[in-house]
């Protein structure tokens, strides 16, 4: 695996590989890799014939500074990782390498950005459009893996590609869980073991709206599964929404896509889980 930390140098190395016909796969992360994102690469792999991965935390869409100072950042660790599943190129720039002084950046992303997630992070969307869009001028990817579990993640970006006509194909790859149904994330490691405990619930609440779901009693829905959530020690639920999957508004009978999402602080550490309910 070929290591850089320098715009520069990626743009070239890239450009030569590009120029001799090899399409190029992207997967974007903030470092902290699990499972969930080696499935983003091994997706890239089947798909592109050359796959990038790109660590950096980036600053501009956390709220809270000491969200951003104590974000994990095992980098010995992910580098280990990525070679052993076979990454080809890592990108792995400095804050200084990304961001040149005072930089503005507004990209008008409509309602979108003020939902569900935007609603509780505000701004955070427009830092996540900031790199990305830097990060895709940079790389030139055919295209980008993105994880089922930022949902709404996907929307934003994929509305950033259609407004700016960028010539990448984003994919959505499905959400990996652990064995007792925990939704993978960085964040995790952050969970005592009577967190990760109660934590399940958001799962489990999820997974029997699947099970139980009908079109006709969405509302009755949404209030018992917020009360299932609520009735959980040491939870603090955020929202809990069965959406249109096409626009995250709530959902009716004749949604054709639906999804169920979810944000909680379970103890110190705030979580997000969803389940697509009708495709």
């Amino acid at each position: 695996m070929k290591i850089f930390t320098t715009k520069e140098s990626l743009t070239k190395y890239l450009e030569d590989l590009r120029n001799n016909g090899k399409s190029i796969g992207f997967v974007p992360t903030m470092g902290a890799l699990h499972q969930g994102h080696l499935s983003l690469l091994a997706q890239s792999q089947q798909q592109t014939d050359l796959s990038v991965c790109s660590i950096f935390v980036n600053p501009t869409q956390f709220n809270d500074p000491r969200d951003l100072e104590k974000y994990p950042r095992p980098i010995e660790s992910d580098i280990k990782k990525l070679e052993q599943a076979g990454c080809d190129v890592l990108f792995n720039p400095e804050v200084s390498e990304m961001y040149a002084g005072n930089e503005q950046w507004h990209l008008d992303l409509g309602e979108l950005e003020h939902l569900l997630e935007g609603k509780f992070r505000p701004g955070h969307y427009q830092g996540v459009t900031q790199v990305v869009f830097k990060l895709f001028n940079i790389v030139k990817p055919d295209m980008a893996f993105f994880g089922q579990k930022d949902y709404q993640q996907f929307m934003v970006i994929q509305k950033m590609v259609d407004l700016l006509h960028l010539p990448v194909k984003l994919v959505m790859c499905p959400i990996l869980r652990e064995t007792d149904g925990l939704a993978m994330s960085s964040r995790n490691i952050h969970l005592s073991p009577d967190d990760r405990q109660h934590a399940l619930i958001l799962s489990k609440t999820l997974n029997w709206l699947k099970q139980n779901f009908n079109a006709d009693e969405i509302a009755s829905l949404s209030k018992h599964c917020e009360d299932m959530i609520k009735a959980e020690a040491d939870i603090q639920l955020e929202y809990f929404e069965i959406a249109n999957g096409e626009t995250l508004h709530n959902a009716d009978q004749k949604s054709k896509q639906i999804v169920a999402l979810v944000a909680a602080k379970v103890g110190k550490t705030r979580l997000i889980d969803n389940m697509i309910i009708r495709s």
